[in-house]
């Protein structure tokens, strides 16, 4: 059944409609409303599946900094697609919900963790954020994160993973779907 329906769900990314409702109901930091993020491309603001999508387009990764109990009220799968689908790269947070974090693995995604959940107030608005370690990328090893900010200076801490060898196959494969394709 799951290799079944996750096939379904990646055939149904090419439609027009998906992924109109990502991060809509998520608040910015940058200015306190929902649905509304600053373009790295144009610095205007915009919605978040369309910003995206303008990033995609451009060859741009990006990554999600979020809160507490990531993923909660998500809609399962399609919420570890949409960011798939859009160009994203990693969710960084300093929790995630239950189920949600294994679904972002199945995407190829990178679900990480602030190893001190202090570290998420040191992410500005427009900063630049690299993922370093994943050239040596294992189980129960951190990665960092250096970010870039905007007036030159950086910072870089430790993230946490949970992935495991299989779930590292799946992100280097781009999915656990394509992970799978390789064994035809």
């Amino acid at each position: 059944w799951y290799q079944r329906r996750v096939r379904e769900a990646v055939v149904s990314t090419q439609s027009t409609g998906i992924s109109n409702n990502f991060l809509i109901t998520a608040t910015n930091a940058e200015n306190g409303e929902m649905n509304s993020i600053k373009s790295a491309i144009t610095g205007d603001f915009g919605a978040v599946p369309a910003t995206a999508r303008e990033y995609k387009a451009a060859g741009i990764g990006w990554v999600v900094v979020g809160d507490e109990n990531y993923g909660e009220g998500s809609s399962r799968e399609h919420a570890a697609l949409e960011p798939r689908h859009l160009g994203g790269k990693a969710i960084i947070v300093r929790s995630f919900a239950r189920i949600h974090e294994t679904n972002l693995k199945k995407q190829g995604m990178l679900p990480l963790t602030f190893a001190d959940p202090a570290d998420y107030n040191k992410v500005q608005p427009g900063d630049k954020i690299s993922i370093n370690g994943l050239t040596s990328f294992a189980p129960g090893v951190p990665l960092s994160c250096t970010l870039k900010h905007g007036d030159g200076t950086t910072d870089t801490f430790a993230l946490n993973h949970t992935f495991n060898d299989n779930q590292i196959g799946w992100f280097k494969a781009g999915s656990a779907l394509n992970k799978m394709a390789e064994g035809k």
